[in-house]
């Protein structure tokens, strides 16, 4: 049996998933979580809630978002249609990687994920039109502890595969404060 691969990114404790997938001519099959098999990596994650959203275009950014303490939340974010370019940002104070990010496409027909621990903020943009991301996390949504930051900050330079000009934005990420605006909860 195939076993789940993993793979480090620029960002400690940022890490690509590949969840094994088993096919035939009738279609496939996948674990796509195992808390057994994330434990055996090192992987200690007690999820609360699966979330899902739609994009129906290309362009739509979703981020930068992230809960401070104590209601910090872990993500196991995937595509199951369409791909995104998914980032994390680094927002932990005193961090060596402060403002840094790492980013990487997640696509239905690559069948990978992004695990995003505390003390980052998470963002996607929707490469296709139609597309649908899913993720878990480890604590429950406090809007009284949500925090965003702007998709664009220049301190923080994510180079977004999307020209600015196509980037559809809600109301709340076009207000979102830059990184540098105050403390960040971590």
């Amino acid at each position: 049996m195939r076993k789940l691969e993993i793979r480090p990114l620029a960002l400690d404790g940022v890490v690509e998933i590949r969840p094994p997938r088993f096919g035939d001519e009738r279609g496939f099959f996948s674990p796509v979580w195992s808390a057994e098999d994330l434990a055996a990596a090192g992987f200690e994650l007690d999820f609360v809630q699966d979330s899902h959203s739609y994009s129906a275009a290309r362009g739509v950014l979703r981020g930068l978002h992230y809960q401070a303490r104590p209601a910090a939340q872990q993500k196991l974010v995937r595509v199951s249609r369409g791909s995104v370019f998914d980032v994390a940002v680094d927002v932990r104070q005193g961090s060596p990687t402060f403002g840094l990010w790492a980013g990487l496409t997640l696509s239905a027909e690559l069948w990978n994920q992004l695990l995003v621990p505390e003390g980052f903020a998470h963002g996607f943009v929707t490469l296709e039109e139609d597309t649908e991301v899913q993720y878990k996390v480890t604590a429950s949504y406090r809007p009284d502890l949500e925090r965003s930051i702007r998709y664009d900050d220049p301190d923080i330079g994510i180079d977004w595969p999307v020209p600015a000009g196509e980037i559809r934005l809600s109301a709340r990420d076009q207000a979102a404060p830059l990184l540098s605006s105050g403390p960040t909860g971590f």
